[in-house]
C-alpha cells in the first residue's frame, strides 16, 4: 500500500460520513465524504462504523491453554486452591508458552485489541522464564500490538522468599509495571508488600498494578492504603487496582469519598465484569471521575474455560451487568474497552484524530451502541494497514 492513501466513506463513532487521508501510517487530513472515484490504494469504507482500536487492559498470556485440548476445570473453592491447581496444570502442559500465548495473542489482535497489558507470573520455582518468554513474544509482534508487562508475584511476595529479588531482576530487564496481589489475603502483611511494590516502582520509575480480590471492609482498607502509597511515592496517574470487588459491596455513601480520592490521584480501576461476585459501580465511579477500564483476565486457563479475547464482548458484559441500555451508556461501555484502557496504561493519545497513528476498526454497525450489543465482525488496521478481518490475523506468525 502507498505511504499516502485515503480511507473513504466511513462514519467515525457513528457520526456523519467522512474521508481520512493517511500519510506514513498516521491520520493526516479529514474531510466530508467525497463521491469522487477511489484512487489506487484507497480503502473503501462503504459507510461502515469507524472506531479507535480496542485496549485489553488485563490479561494473563502465560497461563492460557488456548489451542490446547479441552481440560476440565479441577480447581478447589478458594483463591489459594486455584493458585495451587494452576501450578499443577501448567506443570503437566507440554506446549511452550510461546505457542499457547502466541495463539491467544493473535486471536486478540484479530478481534481489534492493538494495545495490551499482560500480567506475567514470577516465582522462585521457575524464576524469570515466563517473563523472558513473553518479552520474546512481544518482540515477535511489536509491529502489530503495543504490549506492556506487569511482573506478578501470584504465590506471594513477602511470604515467598526470593520473589522480591526476582521482581528487581525483572525491572532490570525492562518490565514496565510492578505487580502485587491481595496484600492482606495472600501475604498477610500488607504494609511489607506495599513497601516492596512501591519501593521498586519508585526506584525504577515504573507503574504499579495490584490484583485486589479481598472483599468488604478489608478490601476498602487496602484501597485506602494503596492511595496512601501512591501519594507518598509520587505514582499519581501510574497506578491500577485490578478487580476491586469490595467497591461493589459497600453503599455508595461509603465508597464515594474513596472514589474521589482515587480520581484525584489518577488511580485507575480494572474490571472483567465478572458474573460471580460484586463489581465496582461503573457509572457512579465514572461520574466521580474515576477511570475504569476492562480486561479479560484469564482466558481458557486453569482458572476458567471462559473467555475469547474480544474486548467488544467484554464491553457488552459490562453493559449487561449494569443494565446499560441508553446510547450514551453503551458508548461509555465501549470507552471502557478502548479509551479508558489507553489512559490507564499511560498510552499517548488514543482515538481518531489528526496526527495519531491510524489504528482503527471498521464494522458494519450503525452506532457504538449497536457495535457493543451486536459485536459484529470487524476489519482491523494498524498504522493504516489491514492486518486482520473476520476474526483472523492475515499473516500468522505461529
Amino acid at each position: 500500500m502507498a505511504n499516502t492513501h485515503w480511507l473513504r466513506n466511513v462514519r467515525p463513532f457513528g457520526g456523519a460520513a467522512e474521508d481520512f487521508r493517511i500519510d506514513q501510517g498516521r491520520f493526516a487530513e479529514r474531510r466530508p465524504a467525497s463521491s469522487t472515484p477511489l484512487a489506487a490504494g484507497d480503502i473503501d469504507g462503504a459507510g461502515q462504523l469507524l472506531t479507535c482500536a480496542l485496549v485489553e487492559s488485563h490479561i494473563h498470556l502465560d497461563k492460557t491453554l488456548w489451542g490446547q485440548p479441552w481440560r476440565a476445570n479441577s480447581a478447589g473453592p478458594t483463591l489459594k486452591d486455584y493458585i495451587a491447581n494452576e501450578r499443577r496444570v501448567l506443570r503437566e502442559v507440554t506446549a511452550p508458552i510461546a505457542e499457547r500465548a502466541g495463539a491467544l495473542l493473535e486471536n486478540c489482535i484479530a478481534r481489534g485489541s492493538l494495545s495490551m497489558r499482560c500480567h506475567v507470573d514470577i516465582d522462585p520455582e521457575f524464576g524469570l522464564r515466563h517473563v523472558e518468554a513473553i518479552q520474546a513474544l512481544r518482540e515477535r509482534y511489536r509491529d502489530l500490538i503495543d504490549l506492556e508487562l506487569v511482573v506478578f508475584p501470584q504465590t506471594g511476595l513477602v511470604s515467598r522468599p526470593g520473589t522480591a529479588e526476582l521482581m528487581r531482576q525483572a525491572m532490570a530487564l525492562g518490565v514496565e509495571n510492578v505487580g502485587g496481589l491481595d496484600p492482606c489475603g495472600i501475604d498477610n502483611d500488607p504494609i511489607a508488600q506495599l513497601d516492596i511494590v512501591f519501593g521498586l516502582a519508585s526506584e525504577f520509575d515504573r507503574g504499579v498494578d495490584i490484583h485486589l480480590h479481598d472483599k468488604g471492609e478489608l478490601g476498602l482498607w487496602q484501597i485506602a492504603r494503596i492511595a496512601d502509597y501512591t501519594e507518598r511515592f509520587g505514582r499519581q496517574g501510574r497506578v491500577m487496582i485490578s478487580h476491586a470487588y469490595c467497591l461493589g459491596m459497600a453503599p455508595w455513601s461509603q465508597v464515594q469519598p474513596l472514589a474521589e480520592r482515587l480520581a484525584a490521584l489518577g488511580i485507575s480501576l480494572m474490571s472483567s465484569a465478572p458474573a460471580d461476585t460484586s463489581v465496582p459501580p461503573f457509572l457512579d465511579l465514572r461520574d466521580a471521575g474515576v477511570n475504569l477500564c476492562l480486561g479479560s483476565d484469564g482466558i481458557r486457563d486453569a482458572w476458567s474455560p471462559m473467555g475469547n479475547g474480544d474486548m467488544l464482548e467484554r464491553a457488552m458484559l459490562l453493559a449487561f451487568r449494569f443494565d446499560l441500555a441508553k446510547d450514551d451508556e453503551l458508548a461509555a461501555a465501549f470507552d471502557a474497552a478502548s479509551r479508558n484502557g489507553a489512559k490507564a496504561l499511560g498510552l499517548p493519545a488514543h482515538g481518531i484524530a489528526i496526527g495519531q497513528r491510524a489504528d482503527f476498526l471498521l464494522m458494519d454497525a450503525q452506532s457504538l451502541g449497536d457495535a457493543v450489543v451486536s459485536r459484529p465482525p470487524r476489519s482491523v488496521y494498524r498504522a493504516g494497514r489491514l492486518i486482520a478481518e473476520h476474526g483472523r490475523l492475515l499473516e500468522s506468525r505461529l
